[in-house]
C-alpha cells in the first residue's frame, strides 16, 4: 500500500474513493461508530494488497451498486474471504454503456450536443431525483440488512461518487447524522486522489483536451447541488426523512433503532 492520507485512511494502489464513513455526528449527539461502514469505488482491479486491507476490516458485506455495464467495462469485484456480495444495480447517472461508449469514442460536437451549456449538471440532478424515487426497494434492502447483520459493510458503485453516495448518504439519513456532514463527506469524492480516472480511446491530445475534460466536469465532480436535489426530493415527494423512511423504505421505528445500535456510537 502507498502513503497513508492521512493515517487513518488508506489510499489503495487500485481502489479509488475509500474511506471509513465512522466519525460523523448525529442531531442527538452520537456519532457513526468507526469500522463498520465503508465506501470505494469499484474493487475489480484491486491488488493482492488492497485485498489484504479490505480483507483486514473484517467485513460482512458488499454492496455493488454498478449494473452489467459497468461490470463488463471494469469486471467483477475481486472475491474477499468470507464476505457476501450483494449486486443491487442502480441506474447510472450517466446512462450506461452507450452513453460511455460516445464519451470514450464520441467528437467534440458529439460531447457538446449533450453536455454542454449546463446539459451534463442538469442530466446528473435529474438522475439523483430519480434514483431517490425509483429506488426505494434497493435503498429498503440495504436499510434492512444493515439492521439485521451486514455490518461491517462496504458500499460502492463505479467511481463510489454517485450511487454509492446516495446509498451512504440514504443510509445517514436514517442514523440521523446532521444534513451538512453528510454533504461534506459526500463531497470528498472531488479530492484529486479518489476522483474516478476518465477513460478516452483516442490517443491524441484532443481526447483529453481542456474543452473536452471541461465537458466531462459534471459527470465526475460531486456537487452539493445534486445531493441537494435528493434532498429535496424526500421533502416534495414523502414529507420529510421519517415518512420517507417510512413509508417509502418500509423501515419501523424498531428497525430503525436497531440500525443505530449496530452503526452508532
Amino acid at each position: 500500500m502507498t502513503q497513508q492520507i492521512p493515517s487513518t485512511e488508506p489510499e489503495l494502489a487500485k481502489v479509488r474513493n475509500f474511506r471509513d464513513v465512522g466519525g460523523l455526528p448525529t442531531v442527538d449527539g452520537r456519532r457513526v461508530r468507526h469500522g463498520v461502514l465503508f465506501r470505494s469505488g469499484h474493487l475489480a482491479h484491486a491488488t493482492d494488497e488492497d485485498a489484504a486491507f479490505l480483507t483486514s476490516l473484517g467485513l460482512h458485506t458488499i454492496f455493488d451498486f454498478r449494473n452489467a455495464a459497468d461490470q463488463k467495462l471494469e469486471g467483477p469485484d475481486v472475491e474477499l474471504p468470507g464476505v457476501r456480495n450483494v449486486n443491487l444495480p442502480l441506474s447510472d447517472p450517466a446512462d450506461g454503456a452507450e452513453f460511455w461508449k460516445m464519451v470514450r469514442d464520441g467528437d467534440l460536437d458529439q460531447l457538446r450536443s449533450i453536455l454542454a451549456d449546463g446539459k451534463g449538471a442538469d442530466r446528473m440532478i435529474s438522475s439523483y431525483r430519480l434514483i431517490i424515487k425509483e429506488r426505494t426497494a434497493e435503498h429498503s434492502q440495504v436499510l434492512h440488512a444493515l439492521a439485521d447483520d451486514s455490518v461491517p459493510a462496504l458500499m460502492h458503485c463505479a467511481a463510489g461518487k454517485d450511487r454509492a453516495g446516495l446509498s451512504v448518504a440514504v443510509t445517514l439519513l436514517a442514523l440521523g447524522v446532521e444534513r451538512d456532514a453528510i454533504l461534506d463527506d459526500y463531497l470528498k469524492s472531488n479530492a484529486k486522489h479518489r476522483r474516478y480516472k476518465v477513460h478516452r480511446s483516442g490517443s491524441s491530445a484532443s481526447a483529453y483536451s481542456p474543452e473536452v475534460m471541461e465537458l466531462l466536469s459534471p459527470l465526475f465532480d460531486a456537487r452539493a447541488e445534486y445531493l441537494s436535489a435528493a434532498f429535496e426530493t424526500v421533502e416534495e415527494t414523502w414529507g420529510g426523512v421519517d415518512p420517507y423512511l417510512e413509508k417509502a423504505l418500509g423501515l419501523t421505528p424498531e428497525t430503525r433503532e436497531r440500525l443505530r445500535e449496530r452503526l452508532l456510537d
